[in-house]
């Protein structure tokens, strides 16, 4: 008798409950939270009602339903793409599309799932876009094709309120046939890259080498020439000497064989001798030649006296010094030559427009010309100064 009141308590707490989740439900279904990186759609029965922005709102409870967009720049993977350059060659490709929702209520309403949508709309117009190349385009051409991708995607997704920010292709790879020619192709181009470097490397060590030669040659050639110079210019002297000294012998013999006359001149009976001038100055000639200088009685004292200009033109000494001289520069001239060489052939070892220099062939020519013209010369100067001599 005692349960209906129980039963009755039991009923009220039970009705007070469920009231209470209902009322809690319901607030729960009014309150809505929008995060900052957001925005809701708002429906109610079905209908599109508005746009949530970031913070909280209450709805229509039971009734209203809210769909999600993230506002931020999103990250779409391009799965791999297979296709056919306008070469013919197999190709497969993949990339990553950011985009970001500038208008919400057209993403909503204007498309069905816009990354799906956005996703497959690069996947074709990859597969197009690699289509209207060549191999050798699709592999070195990204910039470009990322470019093409971009305008493709940016009119139909702009009428989504969709930004394609940025296309990226990650990788393009042609098939294994292909990947093997490219292999062989870039080994042959090694190879005969390597090939041109060792043949101008070759190259340009015979150039040197035959400057080199060139520049031994020629510095051969000016030395050659300076000695038979100086060895003309030494048997010139010794020619002149031995002309010089011939001269005094043969001058000398005459003095004796006029000495051996006055000597049977002096054997004869007679006491007076006629003496012709020349004989007399013959004696004179002999005594400077048995004395080697001349002397005179000075107060009781006798001087020695230098050579007088008909000996010392006798003797050459003069033309001596001259010709010393004459060697004396023709050396300082070689020596300057040489010099002018060393300094030439140094420029060319460092690199330098060697095309100033003469070849060895022309300065030979000039040495064997510059020699003969500077042997006739001398010869015939001596000849002339021995005739003089002699004369």
């Amino acid at each position: 008798m005692n349960f209906a009141p129980l039963q009755v308590e039991l009923t009220l707490a039970f009705v007070g409950l469920l009231i209470l989740f209902l009322a809690i439900v319901t607030v729960w279904q009014m309150v809505e939270i929008v995060d900052a990186t957001e925005k809701r759609a708002l429906t109610v029965f079905g209908e599109y009602r508005k746009l949530l922005d970031p913070g909280i709102h209450f709805i229509p409870p039971f009734v209203s339903a809210t769909h999600r967009f993230d506002m931020r720049t999103q990250t779409l993977d391009v799965p791999r793409q297979e296709a056919i350059t306008r070469d013919n060659s197999p190709v497969t490709a993949d990339a990553v599309v950011y985009i970001k929702v500038m208008d919400a209520k057209k993403a909503f309403l204007e498309v069905d799932d816009y990354k799906k949508a956005v996703s497959n709309l690069a996947q074709t117009t990859l597969r197009a876009v690699l289509g209207d190349m060549e191999l050798d385009d699709t592999l070195n051409k990204r910039q470009e094709i990322n470019a093409k991708i971009r305008k493709e995607l940016d009119e139909p997704t702009d009428e989504w309120g969709i930004r394609v920010e940025s296309v990226e292709v990650r990788e393009v790879n042609p098939s294994q046939d292909v990947q093997r020619a490219m292999e062989q192709q870039t080994s042959a181009e090694r190879k005969r890259r390597a090939m041109i470097l060792e043949a101008q490397g070759e190259r340009r060590s015979a150039i040197e080498k035959a400057e080199g030669d060139k520049q031994s040659n020629i510095i051969r050639a000016q030395g050659e020439k300076q000695s038979q110079i100086l060895e003309a210019q030494g048997d010139a002297v010794s020619t002149v000497l031995r002309a010089k000294s011939a001269e005094s012998m043969g001058e000398r013999a005459i003095i004796e064989r006029g000495m051996d006359t006055l000597e049977a001149i002096g054997q004869g009976e007679s006491t007076t001798f006629v003496l012709p001038q020349e004989l007399t100055s013959l004696v004179g000639r002999y005594g400077k030649h048995l004395s080697g200088s001349d002397v005179k009685l000075d107060e009781g004292q006798l001087d020695s006296q230098g050579f007088d200009d008909e000996t010392r033109e006798l003797l050459g000494l003069d033309n001596i010094d001259e010709l010393l001289g004459q060697i004396d520069e023709e050396a300082e001239i070689g020596a300057e030559q040489m010099e002018k060489m060393e300094q030439e052939a140094q420029a060319i070892k460092e690199g330098q427009d060697p095309t100033s220099i003469e070849s060895a062939d022309e300065v030979l020519d000039d040495v064997e010309a510059d020699l003969d013209d500077e042997v006739d010369e001398m010869e015939g100067e001596m000849g002339e100064e021995i005739e003089k001599e002699l004369d």
